[in-house]
């Protein structure tokens, strides 16, 4: 790496990640009750391992000039799809879906890694349209993502899907794609719900149908957005106090240091500490569109974008499903949740937007 390009890192972004990290692990400390008598730190030492080996991949991926990462694109499709493909025969099962391939003690989400995967394929298409007035255009685009949204489909994996649909529309919105066309591709989408439905699980349906009246199975799929509620409204303007929620404590809150962790934060840290984290994602937002206007070119542009849609979506989902808001879709928090293989695509993601914005000029004195 040239030295030179250090001077082109945008610290901001990196500051940001080191505190929603901190702020992580000390909420993962509490919701898997480390404190406790004959409780341990193991989920909390396994984060501070996967933030570890996330700045590593961080600096790997900031080392490769992301021309070349790009040039590789039609690899790391094809890659995509392998890992995928894996998962339907060596995946584990584990709450109605299999979305894991076990190594060892670890587990490896092919899926989470599909999202950066695709913007990187996505961009590269995308640079090298002249137009995107009509359906011809699209195609191509189209036929690249049909593949990996099938596959997770099959998972079924319904948040991760979303995801990269949110991506794919981000990242043609940027690109300058005719009013006419989005409208018909989202109107493409809301006529496929039907066809959508009937391909779901009954848990899935169930979670969809609780979403406007929990009470409906409050003691099933309702469950985890009613005592959610419970405990962020409890939380008040201060919180009960850090590893003295109890709520969490008890275990009232499902999956509480995954996709519940807002739950354990804003019954502990109360709204402060929601609005703390809130202001945090939204500065990184922020920071990244501001990389992404100031991009040497449309590809490093279109990459920016494609990750802070994905990141702008799951914390908004995150965060909504958490107050009742949005449906139960299993959507991580990015860089709150546990969980080894969304953190380091998180920080890889991280690695590829400095990427960009280090290369952002083309001479450098």
């Amino acid at each position: 790496m040239n030295p030179k390009l250090l001077r082109n890192i945008d610290y901001p972004i990196l500051i940001i990640i080191i505190l929603i990290t901190i702020i992580s692990i000390l909420v993962i400390s509490s919701a898997t009750h480390a404190n406790a008598p004959g409780g341990d730190f193991h989920y909390t030492k396994m984060q501070l391992l996967w933030f570890c080996l996330g700045l590593i991949s961080m600096i790997c991926v900031m080392m490769v000039d992301y021309h070349s990462i790009v040039s590789w694109s039609n690899i790391i499709y094809v890659l995509n799809i392998v890992g995928l493909v894996s998962v339907l025969f060596l995946g584990k099962k584990s709450s109605g879906a299999q979305r894991w391939i076990p190594i060892g003690p670890f587990g490896f989400q092919p899926s989470e890694f599909a999202k950066l995967a695709m913007i990187i394929v996505i961009a590269r298409q995308l640079d090298r349209q002249k137009t995107l007035d009509n359906m011809k255009d699209l195609v191509p685009i189209l036929l690249h993502i049909a593949m990996p949204l099938f596959l997770i489909m099959k998972q079924p994996d319904l948040g991760t899907s979303l995801v990269l649909l949110i991506i794919l529309l981000g990242m043609l919105f940027i690109a300058g794609i005719s009013y006419k066309m989005l409208a018909l591709i989202i109107g493409a989408g809301l006529a496929s719900m039907p066809l959508v439905w009937s391909f779901l699980k009954d848990y899935q349906k169930k979670r969809l149908l609780v979403f406007r009246n929990p009470n409906l199975d409050p003691l099933g799929e309702g469950y985890h957005v009613i005592q959610s509620k419970i405990a962020i409204g409890s939380g008040r303007l201060f919180g009960k106090g850090l590893f003295m929620g109890t709520q969490n404590q008890l275990d009232f809150i499902p999956e509480q240091h995954t996709d519940f962790i807002f739950a354990v934060l804003g019954e502990e840290l109360g709204f402060l500490g929601g609005i703390l984290i809130f202001s945090l994602y939204f500065y990184l937002i922020f920071r990244c569109i501001k990389l992404a206007y100031k991009a040497r070119d449309f590809l490093g542009t279109y990459i920016i974008i494609g990750i802070t849609s994905m990141w702008t979506f799951q914390i908004l989902i995150n965060i909504g499903m958490t107050l009742g808001m949005m449906p139960i879709t299993g959507i991580p928090l990015p860089f709150m949740s546990y969980g080894g293989s969304s953190f380091i695509m998180n920080m890889m993601a991280v690695g590829l937007i400095l990427n960009i914005g280090m290369r952002r000029q083309k001479i450098l004195f």
